[in-house]
């Protein structure tokens, strides 16, 4: 499946770093709850990581919506963005919440 074929797809997502935990390797703290898709491959060789927006206590596992995808240009793997809401937020919105990561790579937005 192509990257672009996930766009306000339905999918699962397991949650392996949960709102408020520290990354394990840098210094910053998660601000939403981050996960992946399972039995996805991504460009990194592992699954496709995701983003969740609009939830606001840590999760194990979550369902929405893809409503954004994450092209970053110096990187090999594109993140998702899911929400149990497709039209609720915008791409500004967006890049403003998932700004935490996303300010260490040169990456752009796709709705």
């Amino acid at each position: 499946m192509n990257i672009k074929d996930y766009l306000n797809q339905y999918v699962k997502i397991i949650v392996d770093r949960p709102l408020g935990s520290k990354h394990p390797k840098f210094d910053f703290i998660y601000s939403l709850n981050y996960g992946y898709i399972p039995g996805t491959i991504s460009g990194d060789g592992q699954e496709i990581d995701a983003y969740i927006i609009g939830e606001f206590e840590s999760l194990f596992e979550f369902e929405g919506y893809v409503i954004a995808i994450i092209y970053r240009k110096n990187d090999n793997e594109e993140k998702l963005v899911v929400c149990k809401e497709k039209d609720k937020y915008t791409k500004e919105q967006i890049y403003a919440l998932v700004e935490f990561v996303e300010r260490f790579f040169d990456s752009y937005i796709e709705m």
